[in-house]
């Protein structure tokens, strides 16, 4: 009976690792053929009701880019060339055509970000800090999309072991400093290094500034 049992255990493991989806490997013929070097990063555009989020956003992506082996523009550099030109607005930016943006800037690629959720929220007997945003790397001379990714991070109040009036007022609390001190923007360091994290499946790709550029862990599957 007992070894019925571990066989049937056994039988049960293997069944559902067996029908567990391997991740789908990323294609990244487009990025491999663009090989950029330069990458321009724009105002991202926005769909939360939190007008901070782009600015968090934009500023601490800079650094893991750089870090992956790309020159990547002066982000004060390139809102005032907007600016200059009469270009204020994220979305406006957005509708700016590949080949101007060439023109201008003589980027390899352009960096799109759309934020889909940023700030705090509160839901009775809980308040979370979200950041959720979608990347997308095009390339100036082709148009072509060569990599996309979207990540979201969450972080949740934390009730322990107190009753409803305590939930309630912890998560209340809770949401008023988040809002106050804008939890968002610690939050967004976390979302730029996922996103622009390596050597993972749909991760970027090294720049050929990076001393690992071409030694992708992810290419030699």
């Amino acid at each position: 009976m007992r070894n019925k049992i571990a066989f049937l255990s056994f039988f049960i493991i293997a069944f559902f690792t067996g029908c567990a989806k391997q991740p789908e490997i990323y294609d990244y013929s487009n990025f491999l053929n663009s090989k950029p070097r330069s990458i321009l990063v724009v105002m991202p555009t926005n769909e939360s009701i939190e007008v901070k989020g782009p600015a968090a956003v934009l500023s601490q992506a800079i650094m893991p880019l750089s870090e992956a082996g790309y020159y990547v523009f002066p982000v004060a550099l390139v809102n005032d060339t907007f600016k200059n030109n009469g270009v204020y607005e994220a979305s406006d930016i957005a509708n700016i055509s590949i080949s101007k943006l060439r023109e201008i800037f003589g980027a390899d690629a352009a960096l799109y970000i759309n934020i889909e959720k940023y700030g705090s929220s509160y839901a009775i007997l809980n308040s979370s800090t979200t950041v959720q945003a979608n990347a997308r790397l095009i390339d100036l001379k082709t148009s072509q999309q060569i990599w996309e990714k979207r990540v979201i991070v969450s972080e949740n109040s934390s009730s322990g072991n107190q009753g409803i009036l305590g939930m309630l007022i912890t998560a209340a609390v809770s949401q008023i400093a988040n809002t106050v001190s804008d939890a968002g923007y610690n939050l967004s360091s976390y979302a730029n290094a996922m996103l622009f994290a390596t050597n993972c499946n749909d991760c970027i790709l090294f720049g050929p500034y990076s001393p690992k550029y071409g030694q992708d862990k992810q290419l030699s599957k």
